[in-house]
């Protein structure tokens, strides 16, 4: 942590650090949204007689909208720009914010929250992509890993927001209104900060480029930085490419991360923590309360994976959170169905949803884009990038959307069952199939993954190192 901060301290001034949180607030976004509505959703199924499956779609359609955002942003950000994009996500988030809190019946939040989805999704895209694009390539990991802590911090706030506001009138709609503060600081912040240099220089621009440039880098690093931006830019790949036989292995991993990620059932614990303490027994206003404690626990491990990532390795983080995360879903399982533990360790859920979160934190939560980002080639990590973004988010809606169904079918207990099920086949995949990539060159990478017969264009263009993002083209996207 200390060489980080030197680093930081060396090769920027506070023009970059600036920059970074500001941009990082799209994270933040993610983060309290998707922690406000697991206390919202409280009082909400009361105050607007919402069932089961009405809960459901208030939860499901903004990650239908996510799915469309992180569609969008992709062309979004090429045609008018990550800057322009940011600040049109933080507007809508803002007004859709406003018009989630002011909804007068169960559709007419669905529609909001599906608005809601859209901001937040262009903004687990976009967000990532301009700090990657701006800082310097030496910090470029840590600061672009930012981006992830501020989405663990949104989700803490809300908690807090929740608890702070449980007992007070219409106190749903002021959690859910709330929301509008971080989205007028992104809009409000993001007119302060430049274009991208990367897309100045696609839109032959370089001059301005140049002036960005200057600003964020030492001047001995300028001609060299607009160098690999023309370069990268000339080479850029397409979807299609990711169809080629010597990219196919590495997608396999790459889609395989993204969908695993979220099978495993970790927001079903974000937007549910307080309905599953509910289910335990607990009254509302505890429910609400216990949840802080699961915001604090991912905070603090999200900083502890950022701390170890580099002496301990990904795989072995990944392997071993996953794990660990699978362990807690057995013991949830047992709480439920066990009516003798229920009733003499009505500690457990709490102490299981807590070791599920720091589990989470410390493998699959940050590990999983760092993984992402480290192989693919430069050429075609963009497009790679935005597919695996939008399976990931696909798979959060349909683990959330089907989350208290399942519940009804398979019972409290079989529930977790299930999630532990998938979280033994996530580990068995990611032992056969998943690759340590710290430290190692993509070439390593791809002899791992049986891509030896690299297409000669993609082979070209590899990175000395996976991990080392040289390029302002490497983006590390969070969407949990």
């Amino acid at each position: 942590m200390s060489g980080f901060v030197h680093d930081v301290r060396r090769e920027t001034n506070g023009f970059v650090v600036g920059l970074a949180a500001i941009a990082a607030l799209g994270g933040f976004l993610f983060g309290y949204d998707t922690g406000v509505i697991s206390g919202a959703l409280l009082f909400i199924k009361d105050d607007l007689n919402a069932s089961t499956f009405d809960q459901s779609a208030i939860i499901g359609s903004l990650l239908l909208g996510a799915v469309a955002g992180a569609i969008l942003s992709g062309y979004l950000a090429r045609a008018i720009g990550r800057r322009p994009t940011k600040i049109a996500s933080g507007c809508v988030f803002a007004i859709a914010a406003i018009g989630s809190a002011l909804a007068p019946d169960v559709w007419s939040l669905i529609v909001a929250r599906f608005v809601l989805g859209l901001s937040v999704g262009t903004a687990s895209f976009v967000s990532p992509m301009y700090i990657g694009e701006m800082v310097p390539k030496k910090i470029r990991g840590g600061l672009v890993s930012f981006n992830q802590l501020m989405i663990t911090t949104g989700i803490l706030v809300a908690y807090i927001v929740d608890f702070a506001l449980k007992d007070v009138s219409n106190n749903w709609r002021w959690m859910l209104g709330l929301g509008a503060i971080p989205g007028v600081a992104l809009a409000v912040g993001m007119l302060l900060m430049p274009e991208s240099p990367r897309w100045l220089v696609e839109h032959d621009r370089e001059d301005d480029a140049r002036k960005v440039l200057c600003r964020a880098r030492r001047r001995d690093e300028v001609d060299e930085e607009l160098d690999e931006i023309r370069e990268v830019s000339r080479e850029s790949g397409a979807l299609r490419d990711l169809l080629s036989k010597a990219v196919r292995p590495m997608l396999v991993v790459g889609l395989g991360l993204a969908i695993f990620q979220q099978i495993v059932g970790i927001n079903t614990i974000i937007y549910f923590a307080p309905t599953i303490f509910s289910l335990a027994g607990d009254p509302t206003s505890k429910s609400i309360g216990l949840t802080v404690f699961v915001g604090v626990t991912n905070v603090v491990f999200t900083i502890v994976a950022v701390l170890l990532l580099d002496r301990v390795g990904r795989r072995k983080l990944l392997l071993a959170g996953t794990a660990g995360l699978t362990v807690a879903l057995v013991a949830l399982g047992l709480f439920f169905q066990v009516a003798a533990i229920k009733q003499h360790a009505s500690w457990l859920a709490l102490a299981s949803l807590i070791f599920y979160i720091a589990s989470f934190a410390i493998g699959l939560g940050p590990v999983f884009w760092l993984m992402i980002a480290g192989i693919f080639p430069l050429r075609i990590r963009e497009p790679a990038m935005s597919a695996c973004t939008v399976a990931n988010w696909g798979f959060n809606f349909i683990v959330s959307f089907t989350f208290l169904q399942l519940v009804s079918t398979a019972g409290k207990g079989g529930a977790f069952f299930v999630y532990a099920g998938l979280g033994v086949l996530t580990v068995a995949f990611f032992a056969w199939k998943v690759p340590e990539t710290k430290g190692r060159s993509l070439e390593e990478i791809e002899s791992e993954l049986g891509a030896d017969d690299a297409d000669e264009p993609l082979a070209a263009d590899r990175a000395t190192s996976a991990e080392e993002p040289a390029r302002p083209s490497a983006e590390r996207t969070r969407s949990r």
